[in-house]
């Protein structure tokens, strides 16, 4: 499934009805290919958000299509029954923030959402140390997020984004926090862990020390995005 990437096909989102309505999205179209990292950027209250709620399924668009692999997952209407199990099996989260779970340590925060999914515990385990070794973090599996650096913890995050091999990580503003070095340095994992992985990658951002890595950048203005080249210098 991770073979396609993602689809975004006139994607929209109203809130309200009548003469209050507000059209966030008004014909979003995207495509994000498997192993590629692309920038989506926008003033505030462009739609951003709104944009990445909806492909999160953490809200519902109004309209349009949105295609996973070789799924469609939204075509005027949620063809899923089960969003919870969505965003855990086929969505990686990377936010601005870590949020890593303070009494867990770093291998079981990263191992929890496959335990949530079913896996046995050790083969979730196995798959979190992979990924940490992966990030050259593994000698950092049993300590606890308290005693981790900030990039320490971020690596964290990205690997807990990966965990269950999604078809697509969404990362918004992953580097905002950080100086120019770390900042780079995110955004070198993440393009290394989207070519292993077969990981389409959409970093939500403002940062402008990040935009000319994109080699491909959306921007979004008044709910309706626009692509053009990026510069796709080595970060």
């Amino acid at each position: 499934m991770a073979a396609k990437g993602i689809r975004i096909e006139g994607l929209k989102k109203r809130y309200g009805s009548g003469e209050t309505a507000v059209d966030a999205l008004k014909g979003v179209h995207m495509h994000v290919a498997p192993g590629e990292v692309v920038g989506l950027v926008g003033p505030s209250g462009s739609g951003k958000t709104t944009l990445l709620k909806c492909l999160g399924a953490v809200i519902d668009p109004t309209a349009g299509r949105m295609i996973l692999g070789d799924e469609v997952i939204h075509d005027d209407g949620w063809k899923v029954r089960d969003l919870r199990a969505l965003r855990r099996d086929k969505i990686g989260f990377v936010f601005q923030a870590p949020y890593l779970i303070p009494f867990l340590d770093v291998v079981d925060n990263v191992a929890l959402l496959p335990m949530l999914a079913g896996r046995p515990d050790a083969e979730a385990r196995a798959r979190a140390l992979e990924l940490l070794t992966a990030l050259d973090v593994q000698h950092r599996a049993h300590a606890m997020p308290a005693q981790l650096s900030g990039g320490e913890q971020q690596r964290v995050a990205i690997a807990r984004g990966l965990v269950n091999h999604p078809p697509v990580i969404l990362a918004d503003e992953p580097t905002a926090p950080l100086d120019s070095e770390r900042a780079m340095g995110v955004i070198r994992i993440l393009n290394a862990m989207a070519k292993r992985y077969d990981t389409a990658v959409i970093v939500v951002t403002h940062d402008e020390k990040i935009i000319p890595t994109f080699r491909r950048i959306y921007h979004i203005r008044d709910g309706i995005t626009h692509e053009e080249a990026g510069e796709g210098r080595s970060p």
